[in-house]
């Protein structure tokens, strides 16, 4: 039987306006909330109202007092919640508080994640839910992500990372009464199973190679035994960072940051020709090739561009790795797009917030942000079979697979 069979038919026509029908149902919805409320006290204290019982349990009923709660459907409420004697009872409904539905919250923080200010969510709310929320109420709200947030960046991590992807991304905070550029220090992992996980972030005034050892120490400390690759820019001393605390660890450099650091040195004019001879040494079928292009490239132009040469073969060992490798882990370890990406992923949803007032407004974008994107990372990445074969015929044990 549907509710409609159940309602006498010409039950709608006692209300003569939609505010009618709505404030009968709002007041029929309260009412049935704090009967509920009566029935949740009557189950913590053990025995119905006026029953004998209660005589001598050492626990009664007190009244009650009013508190606004804010629902998603109905608008802000007034309910009369009952207590006890005793000051024990905690209302599951509408627990001790809370003065907003969880759907309502859960809306709140979706909106926060996906870059929406704090008046730009009050002004939403209130048009789709006809609430009042307060940008106050909005931050304190999405403040409880800080917890979870802490619960993140201090869980254990795996054994063994095959990859990780290390950068930085820049976003302006304010400290001491003005605002300043602060890096937000990403790593990436990838599991043994071929899924992707962000490892967590971390905050400085400037990205550096000291900072980074702090980074990669908070890892070993969260349960990171080894990395087999680890796929950076070429900040200088990151490399021996990254050794200081995971010996065996290769390090490759990402050969599009070297790309741009490269042609910095380089005038406009001659730009693409000077990197369609650089394409001949990161696309070369090994490293003799790749040498010998290295090489070629000196002759043409090291006159003219010393500098941007000599930056190859500063960091030529670093950046060569790649070539030690099959075609297929080349490919996910010779840049560090995989991170890039992610960082697209974050001044997408952050683009809204030119500047944050805090560390903890910054952690609360990215981390949502993180979220968001991790989301979409629930597969392997592609010919992961052939990848982990060849991981295992490479590194052997160090992939503890088993």
């Amino acid at each position: 039987m549907s509710a409609s069979d159940t309602i006498p038919k010409d039950f709608f026509k006692q209300f003569k306006s939609k505010e009618e029908f709505h404030s009968f149902f709002n007041d029929l919805f309260k009412q049935g909330v704090e009967e509920m409320l009566q029935a949740e006290l009557e189950a913590h204290l053990g025995y119905e109202k006026y029953s004998k019982d209660g005589y001598g349990s050492g626990n009664s009923r007190n009244g009650s007092f009013s508190k606004k709660v804010k629902t998603d459907n109905l608008g802000d409420m007034v309910l009369n919640i009952p207590r006890d004697r005793n000051g024990e009872f905690e209302p599951r409904i509408i627990p001790k508080g809370q003065r907003m539905s969880d759907k309502l919250e859960e809306a709140i923080t979706g909106m926060y994640s996906r870059g929406m200010t704090t008046s730009d969510i009050s002004s939403q709310v209130k048009d789709i839910y006809g609430v009042d929320v307060s940008e106050g109420t909005i931050s304190n709200v999405t403040n409880r992500i800080i917890e979870h947030v802490k619960e993140w960046q201090n869980r254990p991590l795996e054994q063994v990372y095959l990859t990780v992807w290390m950068d930085g991304i820049m976003l302006k905070v304010k400290q001491n009464g003005k605002y300043i550029n602060k890096c937000i220090f990403i790593v990436i992992g990838l599991k043994n199973n071929g899924l992707k996980e962000v490892l967590g972030m971390w905050i400085a005034e400037n990205e550096s190679a000291s900072f980074w050892l702090t980074v990669l120490t908070d890892l070993k400390a969260r349960g990171v035994e080894d990395i087999l690759v680890a796929c950076t820019d070429n900040l200088t001393g990151f490399t021996q960072a990254i050794k200081g605390v995971f010996p065996n660890a290769i390090t490759q450099l990402c050969i599009v940051h070297q790309i741009r650091n490269s042609c910095k040195f380089v005038v406009w004019k001659d730009r693409k020709e000077f990197c369609s001879d650089l394409k001949n040494i990161y696309t070369a079928t090994n490293i003799e090739f790749a040498e010998n292009a290295l090489s070629e490239m000196e002759r043409k132009w090291g006159s003219k561009y010393k500098y941007a040469i000599l930056s190859w073969r500063n960091n030529w060992e670093n950046l060569t790795q790649y070539f030690n490798y099959p075609l297929e882990i080349r490919k996910i370890i010779y840049t560090t797009n995989t991170i890039e990406n992610l960082n697209r992923g974050i001044r997408k949803y952050t683009k809204t917030k030119v500047q944050f007032v805090d560390d903890n407004a910054v952690q609360k974008s990215v981390y949502l942000a993180i979220v968001n994107i991790e989301q979409k990372w629930d597969m392997p990445i592609k010919n992961w079979g052939i990848i982990l074969h060849q991981f295992m015929t490479i590194f052997g044990n160090r992939c503890k697979l088993f």
